[in-house]
């Protein structure tokens, strides 16, 4: 086969493949998956707050496996909920850091009725992936 039209055939199906995971809506990614793709870039994959942008921030990124041991072995499931949707604000440094994610996944998913029961899904999976890394 001829190296140009390899090259082709390699880029339409890489095209291909990465349309397919771009029809994928975000409440169909698990928790984990969303973790990776919205909040290891602060918080670290590994969730410890190490993530590649916390060092140019003027705030210390939290360490998200320790929320259960800091509520006295409670994981505070209602109140990562809040955050996570931006009902609650946590101000630190006289301002809020941390995106508020509710109203980016409202948007993403289409900004109407249909897409707050998708953003609830969302924010479901990403709450009981961080349950998950509980140390």
């Amino acid at each position: 086969m001829y190296p140009r039209v390899f090259h082709y055939l390699v880029c339409a199906a890489s095209l291909v493949a990465a349309q397919s995971a771009l029809a994928q809506a975000f409440d169909q990614y698990s928790g984990q998956e969303t973790y990776m793709r919205f909040c290891a870039a602060c918080h670290g994959e590994d969730a410890k707050g190490n993530g590649p942008v916390a060092a140019g921030l003027p705030i210390t990124v939290p360490d998200l496996t320790v929320l259960q041991k800091r509520r006295g072995d409670q994981f505070p499931e209602e109140v990562v909920r809040r955050i996570i949707d931006g009902q609650d604000i946590v101000v630190l440094h006289g301002t809020r850091y941390m995106p508020v994610w509710g109203y980016e996944f409202w948007v993403e998913e289409g900004a109407d009725d249909e897409a707050v029961e998708r953003v609830v899904t969302i924010v479901d999976n990403l709450v009981d992936y961080l349950r998950s890394v509980q140390e």
